[in-house]
């Protein structure tokens, strides 16, 4: 049973630092929107890519099943939505089989 419970925390971690990497992609995406930051900065620019390179496979299926909707992406939301659901299900089997 210490096994599941050492998963669970496991999975949530790596959920916890998704959501982070998505929500300093969104940030940064909209630091280079509004030019409230030069997008020819090559720091940001780096991370930006490398944040994207990341988070792709994850997003591209979700993206390639959602309507297309225009410059709003709602891939990221659906997936975190979707990674809450399972740590709720999974919580909730956890303390089931105790």
């Amino acid at each position: 049973m210490q096994g599941l419970i050492t998963l669970y925390q496991i999975i949530e971690l790596l959920v916890s630092a998704f959501v982070m990497l998505i929500i300093i992609q969104f940030v940064i995406g909209l630091l280079f929107a509004f030019n409230v930051i030069n997008p020819s900065n090559q720091f940001l620019q780096q991370v930006y890519q490398s944040i994207n390179r990341l988070l792709d496979p994850i997003l591209r299926p979700v993206r390639n099943l959602l309507p297309q909707t225009g410059a709003i992406d709602f891939s990221p939301l659906v997936v975190i939505i979707g990674a809450q659901i399972l740590l709720i299900v999974m919580r909730g089997v956890i303390n089931g089989a105790l």
